[in-house]
C-alpha cells in the first residue's frame, strides 16, 4: 500500500512538472534536460581548446613573418652594405686625385717651358714651387713625415738598413742617416723610414 502511493506520488510530481506530455515523455525529457546540463562543463572546454590552439597559431604566423621579414631586411642591408663597400673601394682615391691634378697640370707647364727655359734659376724655383704645393696638398690629407735623424732607434718606426761605427758616444743606438723617409697617414704609419743606424 505504501509502495503504490510512493509511485502515484512520483507520478504526480512528474505529471505536474510537465502536464502537457504522457508520463514516459516527460521522464524522458527531464533525463534529457539533466544529460545537457550535465555535459556543459565538457562542451565548453573542449569549445576552450581550439580557440587556444587557433590563437597559438595566429601568434606564430606573427612571429614567421616577423622573423621573414627580419631576414630580408637584413638580406638587403648586407646587399647595400656590400655594395657601397665597393663603391667606396673603387672611389676611395678620387679626392686626393682630384686634388693632385693641379699639381700635375703644374708639371706639365714646367715641362713645356724645360726645353725653351735659359733661366736655370728661374726653372728651379718653379720646379721648388711645385714640390711645396704638392706637398702641402698631402699633409692637407694627413700625411706626416716621420722625424728620424738623431732619434733613437725604434723597429717599430724605422727599418735598420746598416749599423756603421758612432762618430760620437751619445749617437750609439740612433738614426745617423735617412735613406729613405718614413710617413704616418693620419697618425698610423704608411712607410718605415730606411736608416743608417750607429753602433
Amino acid at each position: 500500500m505504501e509502495e503504490k502511493e510512493i509511485q502515484q506520488n512520483g507520478m504526480s510530481q512528474q505529471e505536474s512538472s510537465n502536464p502537457s506530455l504522457p508520463p514516459e515523455e516527460s521522464q524522458q525529457a527531464e533525463l534529457n534536460i539533466d544529460e545537457n546540463v550535465g555535459g556543459t562543463t565538457h562542451l565548453s572546454d573542449e569549445m576552450e581548446e581550439p580557440s587556444v590552439v587557433e590563437k597559438l597559431e595566429n601568434e606564430l604566423a606573427e612571429y614567421k613573418d616577423k622573423y621573414l621579414r627580419l631576414v630580408a631586411e637584413f638580406d638587403n642591408y648586407k646587399k647595400r652594405t656590400a655594395r657601397e663597400r665597393i663603391e667606396l673601394i673603387q672611389t676611395a682615391g678620387r679626392e686626393i686625385i682630384v686634388s693632385l691634378l693641379d699639381v700635375l697640370d703644374d708639371f706639365d707647364r714646367a715641362m713645356q717651358q724645360m726645353d725653351q727655359a735659359k733661366d736655370v734659376a728661374a726653372l728651379k724655383e718653379g720646379i721648388q714651387l711645385i714640390y711645396n704645393k704638392f706637398k702641402s696638398i698631402l699633409q692637407s690629407k694627413g700625411l706626416r713625415e716621420m722625424e728620424t735623424l738623431h732619434a733613437h732607434f725604434d723597429p717599430e718606426l724605422h727599418e735598420a738598413i746598416s749599423e756603421v761605427p758612432a762618430p760620437d758616444e751619445q749617437l750609439k743606438g740612433k738614426v745617423l742617416d735617412n735613406v729613405q723617409k718614413g710617413y704616418l697617414l693620419n697618425d698610423k704609419i704608411i712607410r718605415h723610414a730606411k736608416v743608417v743606424v750607429g753602433k
